[in-house]
């Protein structure tokens, strides 16, 4: 009987073959249509600009043009949740932004896992917010600011770009690591929040370095600190809030995934495609108008960063009692 033991072995290895072989086959025929890329946001944000910035690249590159597809509302838990149950072929993406992984957690009953239900691809770039306060406050620096709060009666308000945004979860880190005094105001979408502190209604804000930088070097805004753990080009001798609140980081940041189970070798056809793409000049400074550096990881790097960002933003939302509402 000990010979017939052999069998299972045999078809176990034979299978593994042909799936490998069916794999490379997928992998040197892919694509063969157009791919669709879900931006699970409105038109005009940094995800849709960024998509839209590598999309004529990826175009080129793979043969197969890229179909950007919006589908924003409810903090773009719907669009992501398209692609969490579309076919894992490489023929659906999903662009998103750093709300994917707190989204989750603040609106509480995603119908999805971020962390098990995508196979991740890329993380295309980052880059730090920045903390600004209007001019009439009279505040030039951090520690301006928190001996402001502390001589002031009321709190500082805080303008954000909505409740579940990451504008939000900045300020909430921000008022955990420094005990400042804060009442945060959320509007809908970072344009009306600032288009209020530049009028003065509101007194600060925390926001990504392309939505607010213009209004840095122009005066109507003033920059404090910069998110990043080292401080950046963008703003020069502007500090890190590092600097001051150790291991403080809150960064903006892009990244595209596919439906978990997608073939490795699609992976990481994608992954070289989109590496390529977003080191392009072109793309290149668009992203660097917009206050974000180039990344262009591995897949794992991607993996690991997410679980990261996870675990951290898990941790301060469940803490602070954090909601959608």
């Amino acid at each position: 009987m000990q010979p017939m033991k052999i069998f299972p072995a045999l078809a176990s290895l034979l299978l593994t073959v042909l799936c490998t072989s069916a794999l490379t086959a997928a992998a040197q025929n892919y694509p063969s249509k157009p791919i669709r890329m879900m931006v699970p946001a409105a038109p005009g944000g940094v995800t849709d600009i960024a998509a839209r910035a590598i999309a004529p690249q990826m175009t080129e590159l793979l043969g197969q043009p890229i179909i950007v597809d919006n589908r924003s509302g409810a903090g773009g838990v719907p669009g992501t949740d398209i692609v969490a149950k579309a076919s894992a072929d490489g023929y659906t993406l999903l662009a998103v932004f750093d709300s994917f992984i707190s989204n989750p957690f603040v609106f509480g009953n995603a119908p999805y896992d971020t962390l098990r239900d995508f196979a991740p691809i890329s993380l295309l770039i980052r880059g730090p917010q920045l903390l600004v306060v209007h001019p009439k406050l009279g505040i030039k620096s951090f520690n301006d600011l928190l001996a402001a709060a502390k001589a002031r009666r009321a709190p500082f308000n805080f303008a954000t770009a909505g409740a579940a945004t990451s504008s939000r979860l900045s300020v909430e880190l921000f008022k955990s690591t420094t005990q400042l005094d804060a009442m945060l105001i959320h509007y809908k979408g970072g344009g009306p929040a600032l288009t209020d502190l530049v009028g003065g209604h509101v007194d600060a804000m925390i926001a990504s370095a392309g939505l607010v930088l213009s209004q840095v070097k122009s005066g109507r805004l003033t920059v404090l600190a910069v998110t990043s753990r080292e401080r950046s080009a963008l703003v020069p001798g502007v500090p890190a809030l590092s600097e001051f609140v150790p291991r403080f980081e809150a960064l903006s940041w892009v990244g595209v995934l596919a439906p978990a189970g997608t073939p490795r070798p699609v992976v990481a056809r994608l992954n070289e495609v989109l590496r390529q793409a977003v080191a392009q000049q072109d793309a290149r400074e668009r992203f660097a108008q917009q206050g974000y550096e180039i990344v262009g990881s591995t897949p794992e790097q991607f993996g690991a960063w997410l679980k990261s960002e996870s675990d951290k933003w898990g941790k301060i939302i469940r803490e602070r009692g954090i909601t959608a509402e």
